[in-house]
């Protein structure tokens, strides 16, 4: 059989199981979810071991340290998936919900109720933590979900699935409504991206290049997530104490996110106050700098080139420019952000309006770190990705974004 039969033979299982889950009460699924959760802890030694083989595999082959970090799962993290399934069940359901709702004139009742998406595929690099809640939100928003994880991944992907299918079915859901997608060559990446009229939406989460190509190569729609050029600038206007730990936090707190700092612009009234103190703080935290003719005047700076200050490194490394004003900085911003999450330190109460208004990012963050652009971190409770396009949903998506809606009209009668 052909991997694009092999694809098609799991799309319309999980097809079949998205009707039984559609229609599945909240207490069926709140209980597949802790069931799932019980299930994984259970299950650490099993997928510790799973991840161990990843793991070997990605240092023999000279795997960045940075992907390694994303790719790896302990106790502690394996914890966090479980309690990420247990703080899913704790949210409110959305399938059902009324978004708006009237009496017309005539006397029809109208309203638009929230309904799941179908089958939901999600195409994503490393991170086998992504497995677990992708499942557990695609299950509480009534969604079946086709995992296609990184062959780097495939034994942590594959154990923590299994877990999950039979923790789904115990708990009276089909376990179809958790799969893996079979093959890890490209083909069947491809195979999933044609699957209209069985897969109903692609999610892809990792790099610019993955999410380039579902997006280009994609017959079926495609919800953009990810890609995370985030800027802090820091205002003329901007406390120096606050500027340096926001920077810090953005940067350093974690790297390999999409939601960490890749840039940084300064305003050109606080350079020679703020430079030598961020970039000795940068430099302590073992952060590159690749810096424009202000930033090279200090030791060890690299030359910013435009394909700096546009990337997404992922890694301790930072492109930094010093503008001439608030315009500079935004204009900055339009021309390099990836519209993920952009930030700004002042207390100019002026300055930072402007700035909210007219950055057009997913979000826009006034004296916060770029870290804080998160599911979990706005009060969601999940999040299965950040959208950084316009259609359908912006930004965190939890569990209202992974729904459509449909229309129920009452009559008694009624004649057009």
């Amino acid at each position: 059989m052909s991997v694009e039969n092999d694809v098609r033979v799991v799309a319309e299982r999980a097809r079949e199981a998205s009707h039984l889950l559609a229609v599945a009460t909240r207490a069926t699924k709140d209980a597949a979810l802790e069931a799932m959760a019980e299930a994984l802890i259970a299950a650490e030694a099993a997928i510790l071991t799973a991840n161990a083989e990843d793991i070997a595999r990605a240092e023999a082959g000279g795997t960045p340290a940075n992907i390694i970090d994303r790719l790896r799962l302990t106790p502690d993290r394996l914890a966090a998936m479980a309690q990420g399934l247990r703080d899913v069940a704790g949210l409110p359901d959305p399938v059902g919900e009324v978004v708006r709702g009237s009496t017309l004139a005539n006397g029809l009742e109208l309203r638009q109720v929230r309904v799941p998406f179908g089958v939901v595929g999600m195409i994503y690099e490393a991170r086998p933590n992504v497995t677990a809640d992708a499942a557990g939100i695609c299950l509480k928003s009534g969604n079946a979900v086709l995992l296609r994880g990184s062959s780097s991944a495939r034994s942590s992907n594959a154990a923590v699935v299994e877990v999950l299918r039979c923790a789904a079915e115990a708990a009276g859901l089909p376990a179809d409504v958790v799969q893996m997608v079979p093959g890890d060559s490209h083909d069947s990446v491809k195979a999933l991206m044609r699957a209209r009229g069985l897969v109903d939406v692609l999610i892809p989460r990792g790099g610019a290049g993955l999410i380039r190509s579902v997006v280009e190569e994609s017959t079926v729609p495609v919800i953009e997530t990810g890609v995370g050029n985030c800027h802090v600038y820091v205002d003329a206007g901007a406390d120096l104490d606050k500027a340096l730990a926001l920077v810090l936090n953005s940067k350093t707190q974690r790297t390999s996110v999409c939601n960490a700092a890749e840039s940084l612009l300064v305003h050109a009234d606080v350079a020679d106050e703020f430079l030598p103190r961020i970039i000795e703080a940068l430099q302590e935290h073992q952060v590159t700098i690749h810096g424009d003719e202000r930033f090279a005047e200090y030791d060890d700076i690299l030359a910013a080139t435009d394909e700096d200050h546009a990337s997404e490194f992922l890694a301790l490394e930072i492109s930094a420019a010093v503008v001439a004003d608030l315009d500079a900085a935004i204009a900055h911003i339009r021309r390099f952000s990836s519209g993920h999450t952009d930030a700004i330190v002042t207390d100019d109460l002026a300055a930072a309006r402007r700035f909210t208004a007219e950055v057009d990012s997913a979000a826009v963050l006034v004296n916060a770190s770029t870290r804080f652009t998160d599911g979990g971190e706005f009060g969601f409770g999940a999040e299965i990705g950040i959208s950084t396009q316009k259609l359908h949903a912006r930004g965190p998506m939890g569990l209202p974004e992974m729904t459509s809606t449909k229309y129920v009209v009452i009559g008694d009668g009624h004649v057009r």
